[in-house]
């Protein structure tokens, strides 16, 4: 089979990808190992949520994913305070201060996913859905790739984008560098009803165990992410129910009261991935491929969208470039992807390290610096507008 671009892994990046490429006149394979995720037809809340940004939840619109979601299982965020870790210093962002309806809009996992998959169950005849399929192997030549699949078939294309997760096996097959370094931290998830009404304020607080955010759901409902000690975390997955809520309201000095828990806690391990290059000859790397960085700014997925985006943007405006994996074409992905991804590593990343120190000279200037930056309207609406793309 001969097509213009093979997208390896369906997840929200790759997935979003063909749907913006519908239209497009591309022959285009998209290759999932999983079965896609079908919209839930339960009431069941997922403990994996996303803070989508009006930039992303835009796009996702303009590719019909975001009108397939039931309204009442968005919240929006039209406000968010973060602490520091000395319990006065804090910045409070609003979307009121900057003329915008919100800040962002929190969206659970699957029904994100199910909904950009809907849209692909009527995509035209260039769009071929492997699904579940396996990859084994990759040729790389000058003219095209050949992808070769477990069932015995091959593939072959122009282009191939990588869009399989933080642990790329695309990037892997590509011998592309990475620099790596675990944070020894996990993001505990879960969701929980609260006594008090969130008022569509996003909490966040920078702990010396490290940062617990309380993300508004619908109702009283919130989402918790605490992104820990490995030590913390297997214990706050481990105690009873009773107490993970009592730890959780502490924690978050009962600014919502009381609270019950929905979905029980679940882990993720936390490492910071730079990728040296994002493209290489026939090669592009999008999404949790192309970097990972830290979740505290809660700005991953928005990262992986832009980079659909971009990449969208420059293969329909390609004009009368034929071949979709033109050195010049994935040179132009990168050059426009580079300084946002840098910027956000180095912001995500610096954080991390600065409120994960023990040092109390660093403790008193970090938590001088946050509550300055709330006193200075310019520096905190131009953090508020970056993070609206």
């Amino acid at each position: 089979m001969k097509c213009d671009l093979i997208i390896i892994g369906g997840g929200l990046v790759g997935a979003s990808l063909v749907s913006a490429l519908i239209g497009s006149g591309l022959k285009i394979a998209l290759i999932e190992p999983h079965e896609a995720i079908p919209i839930p037809q339960d009431n069941s809340w997922d403990s994996r949520v996303y803070a989508i940004s009006p930039g992303s939840a835009e796009f996702l619109q303009k590719i019909g994913a975001w009108q397939l979601m039931a309204p009442e299982r968005l919240a929006p965020v039209r406000e968010m305070i973060v602490y520091g870790d000395d319990n006065t210093a804090n910045i409070h962002f609003s979307a009121y201060e900057i003329g915008v309806a919100e800040l962002a809009f929190i969206v659970e996992n699957r029904q994100l996913q199910a909904a950009i998959w809907e849209t692909l169950r009527s995509s035209d005849s260039n769009i071929q859905i492997l699904c579940p399929a396996k990859c084994t192997a990759i040729d790389w030549h000058e003219s095209h790739v050949d992808v070769h699949l477990s069932d015995g078939n091959r593939l072959q294309s122009a282009l191939v984008v990588g869009a399989d997760g933080v642990n790329s096996w695309v990037r892997n097959q590509a011998e592309i560098e990475i620099s790596k370094h675990p944070y020894k931290q996990i993001g505990v998830v879960a969701n929980f009803t609260a006594q008090l009404s969130h008022r569509h304020i996003a909490h966040q607080w920078f702990r010396r165990d490290g940062v617990l955010a309380l993300l508004p759901l619908p109702d009283k409902r919130v989402s918790m992410v605490w992104s820990t000690t490995e030590e913390h975390a297997a214990t706050l997955r481990n105690q009873s129910v009773e107490m993970l809520c009592q730890c959780v309201e502490e924690a978050s000095s009962h600014t919502l009261g009381a609270l019950q828990l929905i979905t029980p806690p679940i882990g993720f391990p936390l490492n910071f991935v730079h990728v040296n290059k994002l493209t290489k000859p026939r090669l592009v790397l999008i999404g949790d491929a192309a970097h990972g960085i830290h979740p505290l700014a809660g700005q991953g997925v928005n990262l992986g969208l832009r980079d659909v985006r971009e990449l969208a943007k420059i293969l329909t405006a390609r004009g009368k470039q034929n071949d979709c994996g033109d050195s010049m074409l994935l040179r132009r992905y990168e050059l426009a992807r580079k300084e946002d991804i840098l910027a956000l590593e180095l912001v995500t990343d610096s954080l991390q390290k600065l409120f994960n120190n023990a040092n109390p000279t660093l403790a008193r200037l970090r938590n001088l610096g946050l509550a300055m930056t709330n006193r200075i309207p310019l520096i905190k609406n131009r953090l508020m507008r970056h993070a609206l793309n």
